[in-house]
C-alpha cells in the first residue's frame, strides 16, 4: 500500500447520529419493536459470554500493533485521530481470501479486516474501510452485526430448520437493518479519508475488480444505470436479490454516497456543522419522521413503478379479456 496524505481535519466530540442515515435508524427501531427481539436475542447470547465472542471469532486473526502489520497500526490510530473516537478499539487482521472487514463484539468491541484486502487496496481505501468500521463501532451496531453473523453461520452449519420461525423475523429484520447500516457507515468511511474518490474507488473493487484494471467513470455510469432501471421485471428482482443479503449491491452504495455529497450534508460537516457528543437529544419525533420519509421514498422508489406497471399489465389483461 503506497502512503497516501492522511486526512487533517480532526471532527472533534462528532456524535455518530451526524453521519447516521435516516432508514438505518428507522430500520433499528423497527428491529428493537419485534415481540420476539429480547427473546432471540437472549437465547442466542445466553450461554455465550464476552470472552467466548472474541475467542469465536479471533482464534485465527493477528492483532493489529506497532510490530504487527504496522502500516495499518498507523490508518487505524489516524482514523480513531480523525473521527475522535471516545476509546480506543482493537484491531485483527484474519486470513481470508475475500475483500471484507467486520465491527464485531459484545460489550467490547472490536473490529477484523480481511487479508486479501490489505494485499489489493491503496493506502485511502483501507482507510476509507477503516472509518467505515469505526463508524459502526461507534454507532453501536458491533452487537446487532455480531448477532446476525451467529445467527447466520448457525444456518449455514445446521440448517435454517434450526432458527425456527420465532428467530426467522429477527433475520430477516436484521438482514434488513444491516443493509441500511452500511449506508450510515460509508458516511463514515468518507469523514475519515474526506475525500469522495477512494470510497467509490472501494466499491468498485468490491464488486469485482482491482482499480488497475478498471475504470470509476464508467462504474459510476452503470450505477446510475441500475438506478434508472425501472422496468416491472427488474425491480422485482431487485428487491428479491437483496433479500438475503447483508449489504446493499455496490452500485447502490455509490449512488447513495454521491447523493451525500451532492446534498452538502458533507460539506456542513467538514465546516464543523455537526452534531457533537453530549448535546441534548433532539426530538425523539423529528427522527421518526425523518426516518419515516426516508422509508416512503425508498419504498416508492423500489416499488411504486413497478405498482403502476403491475396495475396497466392488469388492466391490459382485463381489457384483453373483455374483447373475448
Amino acid at each position: 500500500m503506497p502512503e497516501q496524505a492522511r486526512a487533517t481535519r480532526i471532527l472533534t466530540d462528532i456524535d455518530p447520529r451526524s453521519w447516521e442515515h435516516p432508514a438505518d435508524r428507522a430500520a433499528l427501531n423497527a428491529l428493537r419493536k419485534i415481540p420476539v427481539f429480547d427473546e432471540v436475542l437472549r437465547k442466542l447470547f445466553g450461554a455465550i459470554g464476552e470472552r467466548q465472542v472474541r475467542l469465536m471469532f479471533l482464534a485465527n486473526a493477528v492483532r493489529v500493533s506497532p510490530t504487527q502489520h504496522p502500516t495499518l497500526h498507523r490508518l487505524w490510530a489516524d482514523v480513531h485521530r480523525t473521527l475522535d473516537a471516545p476509546a480506543q478499539y482493537p484491531l485483527y487482521v484474519t486470513q481470508n481470501p475475500t475483500y471484507n472487514a467486520a465491527a464485531l463484539g459484545m460489550d467490547k468491541p472490536f473490529v477484523i479486516v480481511h487479508s486479501e484486502l490489505l494485499r489489493d487496496f491503496e493506502e485511502d481505501e483501507v482507510r476509507f474501510v477503516l472509518g467505515h468500521e469505526m463508524g459502526h463501532v461507534m454507532s453501536g451496531h458491533a452487537l446487532y452485526n455480531t448477532m446476525l453473523m451467529l445467527l447466520l453461520n448457525l444456518i449455514n452449519r445446521v440448517g435454517g430448520g434450526i432458527v425456527g420461525l420465532a428467530a426467522l423475523p429477527v433475520l430477516l429484520a436484521l438482514l434488513e437493518w444491516s443493509r441500511k447500516a452500511e449506508l450510515s457507515c460509508d458516511r463514515a468511511g468518507l469523514l475519515a479519508v474526506q475525500a469522495p474518490e477512494p470510497g467509490l474507488r472501494t466499491m468498485l473493487k468490491f464488486a469485482g475488480g482491482k482499480f488497475s484494471e478498471t475504470n470509476l467513470a464508467a462504474f459510476i455510469e452503470q450505477a446510475e444505470e441500475y438506478r434508472a432501471n425501472n422496468e416491472l421485471v427488474d425491480q422485482v428482482f431487485k428487491v428479491m436479490n437483496l433479500l438475503w443479503a447483508t449489504h446493499p449491491f455496490p452500485v447502490i452504495r455509490v449512488a447513495e454516497m454521491r447523493n451525500w455529497f451532492e446534498s452538502g450534508a458533507y460539506e456542513r460537516i467538514m465546516a464543523g456543522e455537526y452534531r457533537r457528543r453530549g448535546e441534548p437529544e433532539g426530538s425523539y419525533r423529528d427522527d421518526v419522521q425523518e426516518a419515516a420519509k426516508s422509508y416512503r421514498d425508498t419504498a416508492k422508489d423500489t416499488f411504486g413503478d413497478a405498482a403502476e406497471k403491475a396495475r396497466k399489465m392488469v388492466d391490459g389483461f382485463r381489457s384483453g379479456f373483455g374483447r373475448g
